[in-house]
């Protein structure tokens, strides 16, 4: 299993990037948190501060497995915004995840999303649909090696949908019912 990176940007939306961490670190993945500021303290929309595993400039991005988008603004715009991040992303041959405000403000413009189906927060979904986005009302979408969220109160299925794709689904049941989200037999990440 590759290593998995999540992008923090001052302004990021807190529990859209710490609960895909906790989780996948809960199923045995390799996830590190990466600030795409010259600190590794970066402050969310909520004024949270949290300290990144690593600044992006640290990071030998080759071979990783999930690249990951929490949303907030202006995180959001302000991961948009980075050139670096920017550029990875259109070349990243593997999986890639962002939730709420990503979609649209980071991956659409990209052209990540074109064609694909997608959801995001309501207030951006006319802006992925601008990119050629089909945009779905659900919590989590996964269309072709793309998981799209559609904000905080989805991370946790967002989350269990990345562990799913990596691990399989039996490792995403697990750890959501250890995590007592219920009900047990339900398909709760999609």
């Amino acid at each position: 299993m590759h290593r998995s990176y999540i992008f923090l940007a001052q302004g990021f939306e807190e529990i859209e990037a710490l609960t895909p961490a906790d989780v996948m670190r809960r199923a045995g993945m390799d996830v590190k948190t990466v600030s795409i500021t010259a600190s590794k303290t970066v402050v969310g929309a909520h004024g949270i501060a949290v300290e990144a595993d690593m600044l992006f400039k640290e990071v030998d991005f080759s071979g990783s497995e999930w690249l990951i988008c929490p949303g907030g603004m202006p995180g959001a715009s302000n991961l948009a915004a980075f050139a670096p991040l920017c550029d990875l992303l259109k070349v990243h041959k593997d999986k890639i995840a962002a939730i709420c405000a990503a979609p649209a403000v980071v991956l659409a413009p990209l052209g990540l999303l074109k064609g694909k189906e997608a959801t995001c927060y309501p207030s951006f979904e006319e802006e992925c649909a601008k990119y050629g986005a089909k945009m779905v009302d659900k919590r989590v979408v996964f269309a072709d090696k793309l998981i799209t969220g559609n904000g905080p109160s989805s991370a946790l299925q967002f989350a269990l949908a990345i562990v799913a794709e990596s691990l399989g689904e039996n490792v995403a049941q697990e750890v959501g019912a250890a995590m007592l989200l219920y009900p047990k037999s339900e398909n709760y990440y999609f």
